[in-house]
Order: structure tokens, then sequence, then C-alpha cells
């Protein structure tokens, strides 16, 4: 139950926020804070501070307008100190981390009496890393030990080189802190890559330069904060770790995951295993060249050359293994049809055929042996860097760690993957647990080709529940879409947060009623038939849009979106900023500038405008969407999943395809009311929403426009 003090604490904050801001109160934010106080505030502490209530879990689908970031803070924050718990909170955007950080959270400060530190956290890999700025600005002789890195590949231009000395003349003077996204330019990936670590390269606490590396300072910071703003990338690597490894531990935590609907996606990936089967095959090969320059480098070090000696010949053997073997994959790929967009090739409930079983045996045999002996000599390379006075220089040993860590990460990348092939899958399959997704993408480029080999789970609600659910204080998941079909089914089989959850829907204070109306016009076909619904939604675009006005229109299909354009009469066609022809802030700014000039723009986009694009007032007044957006046939994490509801008696098209077409169909109608005064019109050209019996259940999910339809 909700302690009275802390009630009243969050009461008080709420309306000095509002009086401080000369604000209303909204009914669903309001409702949206009592709901979360209720829910969060009932949790009770054991003597040794352990979460000992089962009722720990909130989640709320709250619609655009609610202001439900506001609510949750205020909410959370007061509950997280009473309990003397740190709130994390974790968004899937980097748009929306960095307004909570620069607008959200100090507006709460400012204006409701509350008082907390917060700090930004990213990963290491947002971070310059000193010791590898440093071994490329300094006279190394062809930077050979350095350049065995993975990350270190292709050679520095004059104009690298130039970037890498202004940012050391930036540190030097404080006017850049080491922070990517601190840097006032776009960096190419290949020039950050090289000055960038992981945590397998680097030495952490025991690195020359750690008194002056951004990671660390920020890492250190975080211990003094009462409110981490992470992303759910962050948040599930911290949970591989252990929990606790860069964030603070679940058990102490209570978690905010806004935009909470891609957790269980980002989950799935953070999962999944791959390798590429000849990339491994040629980095096998350059470390095997290599590794007589780290044992000349490292020739003092008597211990380590012992450990280091079986290295070059593990290498060689189980790159031997990969080669002789190479026919195996190719045998199997000989069926992939390369005329699709992905050529990929996917096997049934996860089974894998005989043949690649077996090797997939071998090799996950020959990869935990190397895995083993790189171990070893990481480990014996952090004893030299504790050493005073090791007998060899700490440049060399820093050096060959990161060579070292980086090969310990692929092998280890390798062994999972390799062990999940290898595994009885049949025997899952015979059991009620869902299988592992495991399928081979072909890449090709120029004369070139290789096969990705992948294993994926299809559900992450277990590894949710066991990881985070479970060994959390607390938690919030929040989002403008949880619901499918109006529902939080879809939510908690995806996501693990079963009965014990309480689930919220709360109102948006838009006049859907009066401010939009939802279309479907009569000449509208049905999208299976692909070559009249093509033309179809030419006609229509030119038929219903205002040229003079701000419109989107959302394709499921690249293909068609560049067929609708082709056939389009120029001078309409140059109104569209097609997706995929310029970077997406690009399209969004000359879009806007348009209508800033009082002139007619329309987007053309995919999935991702769909979501987080926010166009508010003229810039966007009619939605128009080509085709219900059902998943695409052939991704294999949702074919699989779909193949396993089958086989266990169930209508994978009900229970899967028609609730995510909700949810997408959700998302791409709410790009048009973006604020309380917006008007416009969401027009469905897809016939199958009112010829279809799931037709009724996608209209009824989506807000309470005014209809006409035909």
């Amino acid at each position: 139950m909700l302690d009275s003090k802390i009630k009243s604490q969050i009461q008080t904050a709420y309306s000095q926020f509002l009086k401080s801001k000369s604000l209303k109160p909204r009914y669903g934010q309001k409702l949206m804070i009592a709901e979360v106080a209720k829910s969060l505030g009932g949790i009770t502490l054991d003597g040794e501070g352990k979460r000992e209530s089962g009722q720990h879990l909130c989640a709320v689908e709250a619609g655009t307008g609610t202001g439900k970031t506001v609510a949750y803070l205020l909410a959370v924050l007061p509950i997280a100190k009473a309990l003397k718990k740190r709130v994390v909170i974790s968004t899937a955007t980097i748009a929306l981390q960095e307004q909570v950080v620069m607008k959200d959270l100090p507006d709460i400060i400012r204006h409701s009496g509350l008082e907390f530190q917060f700090r930004l956290a990213k990963g290491r890999s947002r971070y310059l890393c000193m010791t590898k700025l440093d071994r490329i600005l300094s006279d190394v002789e062809d930077l050979a030990l350095f350049s065995l890195n993975e990350d270190f590949n292709g050679n520095i231009t004059d104009g690298d080189d130039g970037i890498y000395q202004v940012m050391m003349d930036s540190l030097s003077s404080g006017d850049w802190d080491g922070d990517k996204d601190a840097w006032p330019e776009e960096i190419a990936p290949l020039t950050w890559q090289r000055v960038t670590t992981d945590h397998r390269q680097c030495t952490g606490r025991k690195c020359g330069f750690v008194n002056q590396c951004a990671f660390f300072k920020a890492r250190d910071e975080l211990d003094s904060a009462d409110c981490v703003v992470a992303n759910h990338d962050l948040v599930l690597a911290d949970l591989a770790l252990g929990g606790g490894a860069i964030l603070p531990a679940p058990q102490n935590t209570l978690y905010i995951f806004d935009e909470g609907h891609h957790l269980p996606g980002k989950a799935l990936n953070h999962f999944a295993q791959n390798t590429r089967y000849k990339g491994s095959i040629r980095w096998l090969g350059q470390s095997e060249g290599h590794c007589t320059e780290i044992a000349k480098s490292m020739a003092d070090a008597n211990y380590f050359l012992q450990l280091f000696k079986p290295l070059e010949a593990m290498l060689k053997k189980v790159r031997s293994r990969l080669e002789e073997n190479l026919h195996v994959i190719e045998y199997l790929a000989a069926e992939v049809d390369r005329t699709q967009h992905t050529p990929r090739l996917r096997f049934e409930h996860g089974v894998v055929p005989e043949s690649l079983s077996s090797l997939a045996s071998m090799l996950y045999d020959g990869f935990f042996d190397l895995e083993n002996i790189l171990e070893k000599l990481n480990k014996e390379l952090s004893i030299l860097l504790d050493d005073d006075y090791p007998c060899v220089p700490k440049i060399d040993i820093e050096m060959t760690h990161g060579v070292i860590g980086s090969w310990l990460s692929r092998a280890q990348a390798n062994a999972s993957l390799w062990r999940s092939y290898s595994d009885a899958p049949k025997e899952r399959q015979s059991s009620k647990l869902p299988p592992i997704a495991r399928w081979v993408t072909l890449h090709e480029f120029n004369e070139a080709y290789d096969f990705e080999l992948v294993s994926s789970p299809i559900l992450a609600a277990a590894t949710l529940r066991d990881s985070l659910w479970d060994q959390c204080c607390g938690a919030l998941v929040t989002s403008a879409t949880l619901t499918a079909l109006g529902t939080f089914e879809r939510f908690d089989y995806r996501a693990g947060t079963g009965k014990d959850c309480v689930y919220l829907q709360v109102p948006s204070p838009f006049d859907y009623a009066n401010n939009a109306v939802l279309s479907v016009p009569s000449f509208a076909v049905e999208a299976n038939n692909v070559v009249a619904h093509t033309e179809s939604v030419v006609e229509a675009v030119q038929k219903i849009i205002d040229v003079d006005a701000g419109s989107l229109v959302l394709f499921s299909s690249r293909k068609q979106m560049f067929e609708v354009h082709e056939s389009l009469p120029r001078e309409f066609a140059d109104l569209i900023s097609m997706q995929g022809v310029e970077s997406k802030q690009a399209l969004l700014k000359k879009h806007r500038e348009r209508i800033d000039q009082n002139l007619g723009s329309i987007i053309f986009g995919l999935a991702s405008f769909s979501e987080g694009v926010d166009l508010p007032g003229a810039y966007c007044t009619h939605v128009i969407i080509a085709k219900l957006p059902f998943s695409v046939p052939d991704d294999p994490q949702e074919a699989a999943l779909a193949e396993w509801i089958e086989s266990q008696g169930g209508n994978s098209f009900m229970q899967i395809s028609v609730p995510d077409a909700s949810m997408r169909l959700i998302q791409a109608a709410g790009r048009l009311l973006r604020s309380e005064s917006d008007t416009g019109k969401v027009t469905i050209l897809d016939k199958r929403i009112l010829t279809k019996r799931y037709g009724r259940a996608l209209i009824d999910a989506l807000p309470p426009f005014k209809r006409d339809l035909s």
C-alpha cells in the first residue's frame, strides 16, 4: 500500500510543477501518476533491503499528449528515494534519451521541488580510447602490433590523421571530453572505430590513461546519481554481465522502460548469435600470421610465452577445419533463392541437417579450445598489468591485451554459435518450449560472397523474466503503443511480464472524433492483389492528396513505394521526398522547410516513418497508409515463431500476424495528431480492412476517429 507520506509528496510535487509552469492538470497524466504510484509504492523490503512483495511491475500505455514522462518521473522518484533505491530510465532512441536528460529531468528539478542527481549512461563505444588515439599519433613503426586489432583495419589517410590530431588538441585544451556525441561533426564509422574500444580490449583501471578516460569519468559519476538515463541495449548488456557491472544492480533499481514496446525485440537481437563463415577463416589466417610479432613484443614474459606457444597451432587447426568443410555450407546454400531481397535459408523448427550439426559439434570443440587458450592469455596479461615493475614494457602489454581481448571476443562468439547449432533441436522441439530459430544468410559483394550463420531465440519472455523482472526491485514499462487489438496480451506474450504486472491504458487528451477522420475510399483495392493494388495507389495519391499541404504516405514494401513513385506524373513526383534517396534527417528538414514556405510537400516512407516521426500542425495533415502493415513473410524469427505456434495447434495469423499489424497500424495512424490543436485525415488504401473478418478488430483498436468507411 502506498505510504501516505510518499503519496503527499507526489501530490505536492505535481501541484507545484503545474503551478510553476502555468499548466492545467491532464486527466490521463493524473491517472498514470496514481496507478504507477499505487503499484510501485506497494513494494516492501526485507531486513537486507531485498524486495519481498510480489507486486512490483506496471505497464502503462499512454497515448500521445498524455505527458507520460512527467507522470512517471513524479511518481517513481519519490518512491525510489523512500526505498533507498536508484532509478534507471531506459529509452529505445537517442532522441528520447537526450530529451529526458536535456529537458525533462531539469524541468522536474526546476519546477517540482524534488531534489535528486541524474546522469546519462552510455557504453564504451560512445567514448574515445586514449590509448588507441595516443598510439595512432605516436611514431611507432608501421603501428605493427596495434594493427593486429580487428577494429584497426584500412590505412589511415591524411584526412583521418588530421582528425585524430584535432581530437588530441581538443582534449588537451578541454574543449572536448572524449564523448563521440559531443564532437561537433559527424565522424565516419571506421575513423571512430579505430579510437574506441570494448570491454574485452579495455584494460580498465590498469590503463595508463585511466585518469583522462572519458568513459571511466562518466562511469564514476554514475555512483552519485539517484537517476541514471540509459538505453535498452545498455540495460540488456548489463544484465548479460550479471547486472550491476555497468548500471546499478537490478535488486537496487526501479526501472522505467520508455518506448517499452521495443524491449522484447531488442532482447531477441541482443541474445542472438552469429558468425560469418569465410570471415572467420580470414580472421584466423590473419591471426596466425601475427603470432610471431606478438611473441617478439612479449619476449621477456616467460610464463606468457609458455601459454602462448600452442596458440598458433590452434588457430591453424580451427581454420583448417573451417576450410575443409566449406563445402557443407556451400551445398546447403545452393538452395537459396538469390533473387530475394535478403537471400537466406531458414531451417524449419530450428532443426539443422545432420551434416551441419556434425560440423557444428566439431567446430564448437575447436573454438572452445581456442577460447580457453585466449582466456588464459588474457588473465596473464591482466596480472602483468598489475605488476609495478613488469618484465615487458607496459605499453607492449597494453597493446597485446587489446589484440588478445579482440580475438577472445570472436572466439567466444563463434563457440556460442556453433554450440547452438550442435545442440539437439529435436529434443527442444518435443518439449513445450519454443525452439531456437536458425538460418544462413548469403552475403554477396562484387564477385565475393560469405555465409552468415545465425541462431536466435524467437521469444524473449523467459530471458526477460529470469534476468530482469524477477531480479529487479520494481519496473514500469510505458509507451504510446503497448496494446494490440485493445489488450496487453501481445506484449505479455513477448516480454513475459505475467499476471503479477498491473496493466493500464491511459486515454489520450486528443479529440479524435472532432479533429480527425479515418477514411477507406470506395476505390480502394485489396492489397493481396499486388498489381491492381499498386495501380490503385498510383491513382489514389493523385486524387486524394492536397498538393498544397503536408502529407505522409506510408508503405509496407520498398518495391511498391518505388513503383508508385516511378508511375506518377513528373510534376507530382517532384513534390515527393522519398526514403532511401536521402537521409531521414535531411528528408524531414526539407519537408518542414517547404511547409514553412507555404509550399506543398509529400513524404514517401517505410516502417521507420510510422514511429518516432513528429510532424505537428501543418507539417502533416494527411496520413495515407498504402497497405495493412503485416510482417514480411520471410523474416526468420517471425517465421519460426509462426511455425511453432502452428505446431502447437494454434493459429499464427490470428495470434501473431493480426496483433502485430494492429500495433503497427496504430503507430502509423498516430503520425497524424501530435498536439491537441492538430486536425487532419488518415486514409487506408487497403480494402481488406473492410472485407476481411479481422478488419473490424483492426478498426476498433484504432483511436476513435470520425469514420468515413465506404
